[in-house]
């Protein structure tokens, strides 16, 4: 296969940027951006998400069995920069963000314009990511967005030509 070929191709599947949360319960806090993100069916509500095996959020959410998928918005390019690096609690901020437990203890940032709960109900163990696999029991909404909920999500390519993930 050739390489180049192989990540050029990837990369044209389009993503939405989220900041996935969780926090077991210990004291451990985990916040990361995650691109790898779907919904995988109705009933129940299910979305799938991967993540970096090596991340301390990974672990988090392992041990918690719950986590937040937090949506950003168009506007929100800082936050998705924020939690590209390991997120840290101090001052009663996530990383310098304000936030509020959800139901399931996960952290639901206050910037967002939405977000889930999950509770996961699978862990597929593949490749340098593993997909957590999380039935929805909660959800948040802070503004009903105008048009098209998908339009309002921050985007991949919202964030600039040399900014990509994949391949």
């Amino acid at each position: 296969m050739q390489a180049d070929a192989k990540k050029t191709t990837l990369r044209m599947i389009p993503y939405g940027i989220y900041v996935l949360t969780a926090a077991d319960g210990q004291g451990n806090v985990g916040a990361a951006t995650v691109n790898w993100v779907t919904q995988t069916a109705f009933a129940p509500p299910l979305v799938a998400v991967g993540v970096k095996t090596d991340s301390g959020t990974y672990g988090i959410v392992k041990a918690a069995g719950t986590f937040a998928l937090n949506m950003l918005g168009k506007d929100h390019k800082g936050l998705a920069f924020t939690f590209f690096k390991p997120a840290k609690v101090e001052n009663g901020m996530l990383s310098g963000q304000a936030y509020a437990p959800g139901a399931n203890g996960a952290p639901i940032l206050q910037a967002c314009i939405g977000a889930v709960e999950c509770k996961v109900a699978q862990v597929v163990e593949l490749g340098d990511h593993h997909i957590f696999v999380g039935e929805v029991t909660e959800a948040h909404l802070r503004q009903p967005p105008t048009g098209r909920p998908d339009h309002a999500i921050l985007a991949m390519s919202d964030l600039g030509d040399t900014v990509f993930y994949g391949g």
